[in-house]
């Protein structure tokens, strides 16, 4: 069987070198005829399938769509097909499409389990092709990469000319005390060198959002802080650390949460103690879970 990385040369009438056909495409058309370099078995060029393949798929026709793949597939284009419709997956599909996965069986069953050419082979190439035109159709990938690549093109020649750009990346300089101050935490090196610690990394770095996280999820983030032996988190970074961010400032952080500013978290040696008011304010049920937890933590180790 014939892929993208396993096509054998053959030579066209006027003795030139064909790298694009493989054996399994050659041999007599539809209307018994000699099919020419590229060619489908309906006459077509695979070239022109192809695009309409990807085109029907960016358009969401299924039929035609299911068309083209099943042309390509019976005229000895598998590995054609295949290597195309797992280029439409990221250039004219919405990302997090499940799709992909579902492409990858199909063409796994196609070339490995059966002939790409035969019955099953083509049915899976049809399957493929109506799970890709079905898909939400978007040019979101491509169209990204080609406004940050002008952006950056735009950005050179300014720099070269000593001026400031029209358009930047969307993320500016990236310093700390930006827009952007919550990456600089422990994992950086800046965020290293300001003493950016498990504390700012809990209440800052670690946040989701904006659905922010589940009951579960939630819970066991505040217990495990509440369980920390070389930390204490007073009631408001409990919250902050589980609190979603604003959908429509997601980036926003206080420049203080609760007691932080007192506490030193640069060297992991930060246990100091926290006012009893501030403890008490924690949520009761995890007070009452995290004493629980200790408990039997104890049971296990005695």
């Amino acid at each position: 069987m014939a892929d993208g990385d396993d096509r054998q040369a053959t030579f066209g009438s006027d003795g030139s070198l064909e790298t694009d056909t493989t054996p399994d495409a050659t041999g007599e058309n539809d209307f018994g005829e000699e099919k020419a370099a590229n060619e489908t078995d309906g006459g077509y060029s695979r070239y022109v399938v192809s695009s309409l393949l990807q085109k029907a798929v960016r358009r969401s026709d299924e039929e035609v769509a299911a068309w083209a793949a099943w042309e390509l597939a019976r005229s000895g284009y598998a590995w054609n097909l295949w290597d195309r419709l797992n280029l439409y997956v990221v250039e004219d599909l919405r990302a997090g499409s499940d799709v992909a996965l579902t492409i990858e069986r199909y063409e796994e069953l196609a070339t490995e389990r059966w002939e790409p050419a035969e019955w099953k082979g083509r049915l899976c190439a049809i399957h493929a092709a109506l799970a890709a035109a079905r898909a939400q159709s978007t040019r979101e990938g491509p169209n990204a990469d080609e406004y940050f690549r002008a952006v950056a093109d735009v950005g050179a020649e300014a720099r070269e000319r000593g001026e400031e750009p029209a358009h930047d990346f969307p993320v500016g300089d990236l310093e700390p005390g930006g827009e952007f101050d919550a990456i600089f935490d422990g994992h950086t090196g800046e965020g290293s060198k300001l003493g950016r610690g498990t504390r700012f990394f809990k209440t800052r770095g670690a946040r989701v959002g904006p659905e922010g996280e589940g009951e579960h999820s939630a819970r066991w983030q505040r217990l495990a802080m509440l369980l920390d032996d070389e930390r204490d988190y007073d009631a408001a970074e409990l919250d902050r650390a589980v609190e979603p961010v604003d959908p429509d400032d997601p980036w926003h952080e206080p420049e203080q949460i609760g007691d932080e500013a007192d506490k030193n978290d640069a060297d992991g040696s930060d246990r100091n103690d926290t006012d009893e008011a501030d403890r008490d304010d924690a949520d009761e049920s995890d007070q009452n879970d995290a004493d629980d937890s200790r408990g039997s933590l104890s049971d296990f180790s005695s």
